[in-house]
């Protein structure tokens, strides 16, 4: 943007000069004339969209003067959203010196509350500073997935969030946290927060995790929802946290499809359906090792009165059988509140379909969803094939 940048006292004094030469012409005291320096440049192209009122300009300058004392030459998707409460830099690029820049807005700019910052470049020195403003504000929303956090970054931000009880909502996905970052979010989740949702997906929380994280699961006093799926949640680990399911009494919504959970996993998440009563929806995609793994969270649905939506599908043909065992353990249950069963990837038979029909009897809300395609055995031989003759030909 044009103009060259000076020093905060110079442009100090030239604004004072302009708002004099603007009160003797007869122009607004304030209002800059768009033509100069930096700051007037910067003021045109905030007024892009139309006439811009006095209030949300002097709202705006603030993002000019930040950047300005960054050294940051402003992005234009972020100057033309500093007076709004949604903030969306998404993709932008910022990076960690431009993340000090947006961390001096947010804490002289108390509007913004849903912040969209996906993809921005943090890193951890961009996160150290940023989570200081986050820290002080009164925003609900922040998507910080994407950046690279890093454990340094993620320590901050967690921190951040365990004293910030405007927060309501958090996304942390895609940012590779590993195993020391299990201690972190085991303290947010241990603490009196206002988080609703969290979402930790396509990370690398594997065995240790499970370990930390189960006990804090278990403590959690106000998570509705967590996201795990797409880490490493296996073995040993993978119990102890499933252990955390049984014991929790908040979470209404739980993802940990695609980790591998195993046999044992399974074993223990069907173990804590018999005793949870609060959960509603539940995803543990590709995470049985065999049909015994994946008929034991079926015989906790079998128990559970409050799981609305769980998402069991399987991938092998094989384990048709399961889904019969899932379907006969709500047969006899009018009190189900299953709403939705998804065997998404298996071919199902007749015989499936014929149960499926009369549990909808005892279930009449209750919706499937199966493979396009039957797996029919068929026991009669298809009539002989016999081509039609030939036309006559013309005469």
């Amino acid at each position: 943007m044009g103009g060259t940048m000076r020093g905060p006292c110079e442009r100090s004094v030239g604004r004072e000069e302009r708002e004099e030469e603007a009160a003797a012409a007869g122009q607004p005291a304030g209002v800059p004339e768009a033509e100069g320096d930096f700051d007037a440049g910067l003021d045109s192209d905030l007024q892009t969209g139309g006439t811009v009122g006095l209030e949300s300009w002097s709202k705006d300058t603030i993002s000019l003067r930040s950047t300005g004392a960054h050294t940051i030459v402003p992005a234009s998707c972020f100057l033309c959203q500093g007076s709004a409460p949604e903030l969306n830099l998404r993709h932008c690029g910022l990076g960690p010196q431009g993340a000090q820049a947006l961390a001096s807005t947010l804490t002289s700019n108390p509007c913004v509350k849903w912040l969209d910052l996906r993809d921005i470049g943090l890193c951890e020195a961009g996160t150290e500073a940023l989570a200081g403003a986050l820290s002080r504000s009164s925003s609900i929303y922040v998507d910080l997935s994407e950046n690279q956090l890093g454990a340094v970054g993620a320590q901050a931000v967690c921190a951040a969030l365990t004293v910030t009880p405007a927060m309501q909502r958090v996304q942390l996905a895609g940012n590779g946290l590993e195993e020391q970052v299990a201690q972190y979010l085991a303290e947010l989740l241990l603490a009196p927060t206002g988080l609703k949702p969290l979402d930790l997906s396509y990370s690398k929380l594997s065995d240790q995790a499970g370990w930390t994280l189960g006990p804090a699961l278990a403590e959690n006093t106000g998570l509705t929802e967590l996201d795990m799926s797409w880490n490493h949640l296996r073995g040993p680990g993978a119990m102890a946290f499933a252990r955390g399911l049984e014991a929790n009494i908040f979470l209404r919504v739980l993802d940990i499809s695609y980790n591998g959970l195993g046999d044992p996993g399974d074993f223990v998440v069907g173990e804590a359906l018999k005793t949870n009563n609060v959960l509603e929806e539940l995803d543990m995609r590709r995470g049985a090792t065999s049909a015994v793994g994946a008929l034991s969270p079926g015989l906790g649905i079998q128990v559970n009165q409050t799981l609305r939506t769980p998402l069991l599908s399987v991938s092998c043909v094989c384990f048709l059988g399961v889904c019969f065992r899932v379907l006969q353990s709500v047969q006899g249950d009018p009190v189900s509140a299953l709403e939705l069963l998804d065997f998404s990837d298996v071919q199902v038979s007749r015989e499936f379909d014929d149960l499926a029909s009369s549990v909808k009897v005892t279930l009449p809300g209750l919706c499937r969803k199966t493979a396009a395609r039957r797996v029919e055995h068929r026991t009669e031989l298809l009539p002989a094939f016999s081509p039609s003759p030939p036309a006559s030909a013309p005469k």
